[in-house]
């Protein structure tokens, strides 16, 4: 006797996590994680800026709060439901990079590092750019 590795819903389509021995939960804060790290992998996107009560402080970084950097995971929230997932982003770009290419690239990759990894279907990827990083080194060129 074999069991099927997924069952179909009313579409037709396989439901992901969900078989005759029972189902597979993904909780939002794993997709919200494997996100984050998803767009650090672009090289010109980053952790987003620092805000306080949801405004940028020119400065802030004097005060003790940490400027924007590249390096770090840029903050992502997910809202899952069922099988279908959507995810918002705030991000830094690098100046002078197009900032209409970089989300594109961190839509893309984010959208399907998301898919592979969970096996949800993510239909919506929203960028919020917080800062452009004007005063950080490019990344390193290869000669």
């Amino acid at each position: 006797m074999s069991v099927a590795a997924t069952e179909t819903g009313a579409l037709g389509r396989a439901i992901p996590g969900k078989n005759a021995l029972g189902t597979i939960s993904i909780s939002a804060a794993v997709v919200e994680k494997l996100a984050a790290q998803a767009a650090a992998e672009i090289p010109d996107a980053g952790a987003a800026a620092t805000t306080v009560l949801g405004v940028r402080l020119p400065g802030a970084d004097l005060l003790g709060t940490k400027s924007t950097d590249l390096s770090a995971l840029p903050k992502a929230s997910a809202r899952v439901d069922g099988s279908i997932v959507v995810i918002d982003l705030s991000i830094s770009v690098r100046w002078p990079c197009s900032v209409a290419t970089v989300t594109g690239d961190v839509r893309a990759h984010v959208r399907g590092r998301v898919m592979k990894m969970t096996g949800l279907d993510v239909v919506e990827v929203r960028i919020l750019v917080t800062d452009l990083a004007t005063a950080i080194p490019p990344p390193p060129r290869v000669r």
